[in-house]
């Protein structure tokens, strides 16, 4: 994330006000989430792991999605990718 620019706070920010758009419940070793969030009115997509014991987010990765890829809602990757 900090190679491409992104703060720790528009990190934050996603996470916490984001809206998951995507579930990968069978990833190891904890379930992660991609969530789309609007830090400074851009797109964010983080990828987050949370163990449901202790809580603990794992940030995996942190982009910014363009509609090159992505869907112009940002919430579904284009079918020909």
């Amino acid at each position: 994330m900090f190679k491409r620019n992104i703060s720790a706070d528009e990190v934050k920010a996603v996470i916490t006000i984001g809206e998951i758009i995507k579930s990968y419940p069978e990833d190891e070793p904890y379930p992660s989430y991609l969530v789309l969030g609007f830090p400074n009115l851009q797109p964010l997509h983080v990828v987050v792991s949370q163990n449901d014991v202790d809580k603990i987010c794992y940030i995996i990765t942190a982009y910014r999605p363009t509609t090159e890829l992505w869907s112009n809602d940002f919430k579904q990757k284009n079918k020909q990718q």
